[in-house]
């Protein structure tokens, strides 16, 4: 089996219910690509919420020691497209990302929490949170295209 296909059967699951520690262990394991790239982890998948982790380190730095913007809407993207995933039972992508830094960081771990905003049959908007600690370093909204066999490709 395709990581692929396992990692649509763990979001079909997810669909439902939560996923437990195992599954979410085998989602970590098969959602490589650009996600193990940065090393975002993901903690938590269900239906409603998706929430993954990530330590900033100097690879991740703008030429003036702190994290690059980028990594902010990169994380969020990844964390909303999933938990829309999850949300829609189908493959979505984003198609807007709008993220406002709101605090600069150097090191440290950083939690992102996308929650839905509004879950449509053909788009999802989530919010995703991406803080530090308790203190917010960047929020995204993101909208999501759900897609169909008609509109992939």
């Amino acid at each position: 089996m395709s990581d692929t296909q396992i990692l649509n059967d763990l979001l079909h699951t997810a669909h439902t219910r939560l996923l437990n520690d195992e599954e979410l262990e085998k989602l970590n394991s098969v959602n490589g690509g650009f996600a193990e790239f940065i090393g975002l982890t993901f903690e938590r998948v269900g239906p409603a919420e998706a929430r993954a982790r990530l330590t900033v380190s100097p690879q991740h730095h703008q030429p003036w020691g702190v994290a690059n913007g980028g990594l902010y809407c990169t994380i969020a993207e990844t964390v909303a497209s999933i938990a829309s995933v999850a949300a829609a039972d189908a493959p979505a992508m984003g198609v807007n990302n709008s993220t406002d830094f709101i605090k600069a960081t150097a090191k440290g771990e950083l939690e992102a929490v996308a929650t839905p905003i509004q879950l449509g049959k053909r788009t999802h908007v989530w919010n995703v949170d991406i803080r530090q600690d308790n203190t917010l370093i960047a929020r995204t909204t993101l909208r999501t295209m759900i897609l169909s066999e008609h509109n992939r490709g």
